[in-house]
């Protein structure tokens, strides 16, 4: 074991210069906060770059919807297959799972998605979206060319890996649950921690910004039909108005989060469709409205769940109607709020800080948006964080989901430096504190 830390130790100073990258003694050495800024002057090789601006551009042309991501999946893995890192597809339809490293503990993942939002792209641009109706409206592209990057950066050090790190291009994040999807096809057997990133249109360029325990809320859908009996405006006495069940319904609905919630654990209810009706002088049969609720626990959100369907049906029969509740729960799941693991929170800031500065390393709100990186981290330790992209030459960059969305492509170096760093760092670190001997692993890679 001494000789083998030895020889290991000799290997990574040859790659990362005289500095020591780490010493048995401490993980909190001058070379191990020297691993993340080189791994990004690596990055923003012209060659290095360009090769992951080419990647992105040719995933942003071509866009796919969730568990429709074929050639997105074909393309990466023909850039595995280049660079000689194994893998495994597919997984979750069109997902794939890469290795690098020893194959054997400790494992530690960072994951991209790779599916589009079916919109008209309205950015005008040598790279415009060539699939009418889809585009790449929140960096999704950007998402896999910086994963890909980290890929080409830990295949470059590859014999110098303490570990295994395991990369995760998933499908179908936009409402599909693809995160649930690729955990249940084994792509986290072994993993025992994850890191994923999203590009942020309000956060600096070489800033990045997260935050301990709740970061991005839970979420589900819901529709519901009231019906009653249609009948002309002028004798409404002779009808039973699902209008006006709605109505009360709606507003009703926001009395969940004002009466019934804590109001230090925020909550959201949005109804944001209603369709019934298509003549100013008759009351229709029936009305559809639609909507979504959100909250930062698990525990919130089968509350409001309850609540909703108690609430529709309730005032539905005040209005002498009937009510039917659907929560979508096959074709958009419930998706668990993102809770960052404080231990991961403190690597974070600490690779973050090596290679930006801790200056640029940002506190962040907790944000009403939902992602399914959440459904990992309820399986593992898991941390996600926001990479800065806004740029003063630029000037403002629309939000994501927009038709006008852009990427500032300025940001692939640092997000596929931060990748591969917190990667390394993870395995070097978690090497000190647990011997390899003492780990536990399915040897089925």
């Amino acid at each position: 074991m001494e000789f083998h830390m030895q020889v290991s130790l000799i290997i990574v100073l040859f790659v990362f210069g005289p500095t020591t990258i780490f010493s048995s003694s401490s993980v909190s050495s001058n070379g191990l906060s020297e691993i993340p800024f080189k791994l990004l002057d690596f990055a923003q090789k012209p060659q290095v770059f360009d090769w992951m601006v080419g990647i992105r551009r040719k995933i942003h042309e071509n866009p796919e919807l969730g568990y429709e991501e074929f050639e997105t999946s074909k393309l990466v893995r023909a850039e595995l297959d280049k660079m000689g890192i194994d893998y495994k597809y597919p997984i979750a339809v069109t997902g794939v799972v890469g290795f690098i490293g020893t194959r054997k503990p400790p494992f530690v993942a960072i994951r991209a998605d790779m599916d589009a939002l079916a919109m008209q792209e309205m950015v005008e641009w040598e790279h415009k979206s060539k699939v009418p109706g889809k585009m790449h409206a929140c960096g999704h592209d950007a998402h896999v060319a910086m994963l890909l990057g980290a890929a080409k950066i830990l295949k470059e050090h590859e014999k110098d890996l303490q570990g295994t790190v395991v990369l995760l291009f998933q499908p179908a994040e936009e409402g599909g649950a693809g995160a649930k999807k690729m955990i249940d096809g084994g792509a986290l057997e072994n993993v025992n921690a994850i890191f994923g990133l999203h590009v942020a249109n309000h956060v600096p360029i070489a800033e990045v910004a997260s935050r301990p325990g709740p970061f991005f809320a839970g979420s589900g859908f819901f529709e519901a039909t009231i019906s009653g009996k249609g009948g002309h405006a002028a004798i409404p006495q002779h009808a039973i108005d699902p209008i006006l069940a709605a109505s009360n319904v709606i507003v009703s609905l926001q009395n969940l989060v004002s009466r019934e919630a804590d109001p230090l654990d925020s909550q959201v209810v949005t109804v944001g469709k209603f369709q019934g009706g298509d003549a100013f002088n008759v009351i229709p049969d029936s009305v559809r409205i639609g909507g979504t609720f959100r909250a930062f626990t698990r525990e919130g959100l089968m509350q409001l769940k309850q609540r909703i369907k108690e609430v529709i049906m309730g005032q539905a029969s005040v209005q002498r109607c009937s009510a039917t509740v659907n929560f979508l729960e096959d074709e958009k799941p419930l998706s668990p709020p993102t809770i960052n693991h404080k231990d991961l929170h403190e690597h974070f800031r600490n690779v973050s800080g090596d290679m930006l500065g801790i200056h640029r390393v940002k506190d962040h709100q907790p944000l009403m948006g939902s992602e399914d990186f959440a459904y990992y981290q309820e399986a593992i330790p898991g941390y996600f964080f926001l990479l800065g992209m806004a740029d003063d030459k630029l000037g403002p960059l629309h939000t994501p989901h927009s038709p006008h969305f852009q990427i500032n492509e300025d940001a692939l170096p640092f997000g596929a430096a931060l990748h591969a760093s917190l990667a390394i760092r993870y395995l070097l670190e978690l090497q000190q504190e647990v011997p390899l001997s003492a780990q536990e692993y399915h040897d089925e890679l």
